[in-house]
């Protein structure tokens, strides 16, 4: 199955060089080489129908087949070794610190803009800066309490960071379930390697929301705010909650009272103290956002600024994860914390700067240009894989809202075997790992590698066709 694999030029996970796998491979490796092709086909359909089973689903809004797919997912494990995860641990916990000291810092004494390190207009036009968060305390002072940070790797095997997820990060659910499925019909796999557990997620996850709780609540009521069964997401938000042992609410579940949040219950109103909301700002509360939202609260944010209620994650922590102010992010760290930044950003032109809107309008046909507050993988040009007539089209997007996009050189992301047909290819993957931040940072060894599954594609976003591995971060032995 392995036997007309390419390299692509490119960095592979697996291989060193053609034939030859990277040491922590070996055993995988192997066990794979040994395994027919119809013994490997019967797995992936035993995972499709556990995926089915389970409703482990996510949904393509623009697709006229249907709206729900089962995750695809891909069988060969990505594996991290120690030493590689010990270094990506201090790069996202050095910079989920300065991303909270950058949100508290915007609403409150606004160091940074004074100084002049991040422009100011750059920050007041960010279309996720909520002035109503101007002067609030939140609890801890932590903003981004579940963080899911995309990272991707170089030709030369550097890993890098594409992006900051602060706002509802999502996909960690697949991650769970993916390693339980992996256990499951590949057990064998496991028996080389000391992998370390991911299944301690939810837990963390809780003891991150109870630290929000006021302190003169004993046992918190706490609940995850869902959009409701036609979100993207929702698996993921019911799976939680239940792994949590905490409700899973509606918008309309919930009322306000006298600055208190209440949940209806058969047995009446309970107060309410942490809210782990999975719906974006604008939708949270219709007297104070978006006023046709029926998805919020009313009356929401007047209880949070009394202190009545604690979100994670807190309100405005889009203005950390706009696609424009992350550039500034090692300057963050080196303004925050004195220090050099662990891992380094993807080279970034920012198009409302006049000198690097002029290089990317000559250069649109070998760049990446992003929507600054698209995910997902819409509102993205990939230069070099574009017509002229596209081209065009961004060019005059670009002239007409600078601000709203940034552009990327093309990186050739990495690659790893993922099993097409009867054989294994090369396709691009990057990772996301998740951070929680509470009394202290805890990021779950592994997250989320997703795949581009079309060839030559760079894009991973599920929503744009892409599946997920199974990520293995070894024991560090010595």
């Amino acid at each position: 199955m392995f036997e007309n694999y390419e390299l692509n030029g490119v960095f592979d996970e697996m291989f060193l060089e053609s034939g030859v796998p990277r040491p922590h491979y070996e055993p995988v490796y192997g066990q794979l080489t040994n395994l027919t092709n119809t013994a490997f086909q019967r797995r992936r359909r035993l995972a499709d129908i556990s995926f089915r089973n389970q409703g482990i689903t996510f949904t393509v809004y623009k697709d006229a087949s249907g709206v729900e797919r089962i995750f695809p997912f891909d069988l060969v494990p990505r594996i991290v070794p120690a030493f590689e995860w010990q270094t990506i641990e201090k790069g996202l916990e050095q910079r989920i610190i300065a991303l909270n000291m950058f949100c508290k810092d915007v609403y409150h004494e606004q160091h940074i803009l004074r100084e002049k390190v991040i422009p100011p207009e750059l920050v007041y036009s960010a279309k996720m800066f909520r002035r109503e968060m101007i002067h609030v305390s939140v609890p801890n002072d932590i903003y981004i309490h579940v963080c899911g940070t995309d990272l991707i790797r170089d030709k030369d095997g550097n890993y890098l960071v594409l992006e900051d997820n602060g706002r509802t990060p999502s996909g960690v659910s697949y991650v769970l379930e993916n390693r339980a499925v992996m256990k499951r019909v590949l057990p064998n796999l496991f028996e080389s390697y000391s992998v370390r557990a991911v299944e301690d997620y939810p837990y963390n996850l809780l003891q991150c929301l109870k630290e929000l709780a006021r302190t003169t609540v004993e046992e918190p009521t706490i609940v995850v705010l869902t959009p409701g069964i036609y979100n993207s997401a929702y698996y993921e938000h019911s799976f939680l909650a239940r792994q949590m042992g905490v409700e899973l609410v509606e918008g309309k579940d919930l009322i306000v009272d006298n600055s208190n949040v209440y949940m209806r219950t058969t047995a009446g109103l309970r107060r309410v103290d942490v809210i782990y909301r999975r719906i974006d700002d604008d939708f949270l509360d219709p007297l104070c956002f978006r006023p046709d939202s029926i998805l919020g609260v009313p009356g929401l944010m007047n209880a949070y600024r009394c202190g009545n209620i604690a979100l994670a994650n807190a309100v405005g922590t889009g203005v950390a994860d706009d696609k424009a102010v992350y550039p500034y992010v090692p300057a963050m760290i080196k303004f925050y914390l004195k220090q050099e930044p662990v891992l380094n950003n993807v080279t970034t032109y920012i198009c409302s700067v006049e000198q690097d809107r002029k290089y990317v309008l000559e250069n649109l046909d070998s760049l990446v240009v992003k929507a600054t507050n698209e995910s997902g993988g819409y509102g993205m040009l990939m230069g070099h894989q574009s017509t002229e007539e596209e081209r065009e089209d961004f060019a005059r997007k670009i002239i007409h809202d600078p601000r709203n996009f940034i552009a990327q050189p093309v990186v050739q992301l990495s690659q790893h075997p993922s099993l097409v047909g009867d054989h294994f290819e090369g396709r691009r993957v990057d990772l996301r790992p998740y951070i929680l931040f509470g009394k202290k940072v805890v990021i779950t060894p592994g997250g989320l590698t997703r795949v581009a599954l079309q060839q030559g594609s760079l894009v991973v976003n599920s929503s744009q066709g892409g599946g997920s591995k199974d990520t293995w971060v070894l024991e560090d032995v010595h």
